[in-house]
């Protein structure tokens, strides 16, 4: 639950922060996985009991 969240936010993070020609900087394809990942944190999150 708390490490898809965070991994979604550190992925989120690294596509705005990491230089240009690493590894997926400045991808649309690391936005859409982090956002993905923060969404499956969430349902989580809400599932939990």
């Amino acid at each position: 639950m708390f490490g898809s969240l965070g991994l979604g936010a550190l992925l989120i993070l690294y596509n705005y922060v990491a230089p240009e020609g690493t590894f997926g900087a400045g991808d649309n394809r690391n936005l859409f996985i982090g956002l993905g990942l923060v969404l499956v944190g969430i349902v989580a999150a809400t599932q939990y009991r």
